[in-house]
């Protein structure tokens, strides 16, 4: 992807990487698991993917290290999931770079937030789980690196 960003765009691009999970890492994992609301997929992940920054790709894709998870849930508490009742309470685990946020809960189901704004946030589903969300960001790395649209996740 970055070998023709430059002459395409006209800049050097951003950082764009899959970093693998350090020790720390692990052990948010782990600790993530703790907390219970988190599915068993996404601790797997994080056990080793430490996180993924693609800075290019449209407004960005990034999930968030697990620390940083665990940081803001400490913070502002789990997201409410009120508007897919079954759903309950979630996580933040990343963004698309313009504002608005992935949340999982432990069902798996990957939501982004229509606003900013995580108070009662509007969710649509974006994918059945991990597995397919990180599949669908596949696809828009491969978009991206054809025609340099990055498609709508």
């Amino acid at each position: 992807m970055t070998d023709e960003f430059e002459r395409r765009h006209g800049f050097p691009p951003g950082a764009n990487q899959v970093r693998p999970a350090d020790h720390d890492d692990q052990a948010a994992a782990k600790a993530l698991d703790e907390v219970g609301l988190a599915p068993a997929d996404l601790v797997t992940f994080y056990g080793r993917i430490g996180d993924l920054a693609w800075e290019d790709i449209g407004n960005g894709y990034f999930i968030d290290p697990v620390p940083d998870v665990l940081r803001r849930l400490e913070a502002h508490g789990a997201v409410d999931l009120g508007a897919v009742p079954e759903a309950g309470r979630g996580l933040v685990i990343g963004s698309n770079g313009g504002g608005l946020s992935y949340v999982t809960g432990p069902s798996g189901v990957v939501y982004r937030t229509r606003t900013a704004s995580l108070d009662e946030p509007e969710l649509d589903r974006v994918a059945d789980d991990l597995r397919q969300f990180l599949e669908r960001l596949e696809e828009s790395l491969a978009r991206f690196i054809a025609n340099g649209e990055p498609g709508n996740l």
